[in-house]
């Protein structure tokens, strides 16, 4: 037998019912190719049509949090409008309940106004996210989002329990790791 390090990770995923995992550069044309297979294997795994359409909609905010806010690029011949940043994204099962993960570096003063919004984010009601979610819609785009602003709303909106989430420096000075987990 060869010593293969991918087949461990296979085991691990599978001991860890996961449907869906990338980690690698994401763009557009990327994560547009990984909505589709994410559509088909939650289908193929039953679950319900509210909580595909929630897994869908958390899944796309999240891969376009990556795309907007890690700090580990790729800008084709200086083009700014077409980014290539690097993050993973995993969608796993237990039970009746789906998690969605995701991890990218971000710049570390970014990591400490997120660190205030998930906290706050922690600590309202679902008819409070609700709410804020009404009021960005109407709103304009905060100066500090390159989407709207309803990424993390979104992901809370469609959660079942809070948003958990760890910051770890790493190794790149001025970065650090950011992981966000979304139970559906």
């Amino acid at each position: 037998m060869t010593d293969i390090p991918y087949k461990e990770f296979c085991e691990i995923a599978t001991k860890r019912n996961v449907i869906f995992y990338y980690g690698g550069y994401f763009s557009q044309n990327i994560i547009s190719a990984m909505a589709d297979a994410v559509k088909m294997r939650i289908q193929h795994v039953g679950a319900a049509g509210q909580t595909r359409r929630k897994l869908f909609s958390s899944f796309v905010e999240m891969a376009q949090n990556i795309i907007h806010y890690s700090s580990d690029s790729v800008d084709p011949a200086g083009q700014t409008d077409s980014q290539i940043r690097h993050g993973s994204v995993c969608i796993c099962t237990k039970g009746d309940k789906f998690f969605l993960h995701c991890a990218n570096p971000i710049k570390t003063e970014v990591a400490d106004r997120l660190h205030e919004k998930l906290v706050q984010l922690r600590t309202m009601t679902m008819d409070e996210i609700k709410t804020a979610y009404k009021e960005m819609l109407r709103a304009d785009t905060p100066e500090d989002s390159k989407g709207a602003g309803l990424g993390l709303l979104t992901v809370a909106r469609d959660a079942s329990e809070p948003l958990e989430f760890e910051f770890c420096p790493t190794a790149q000075l001025g970065n650090t790791m950011f992981y966000l987990k979304a139970t559906i």
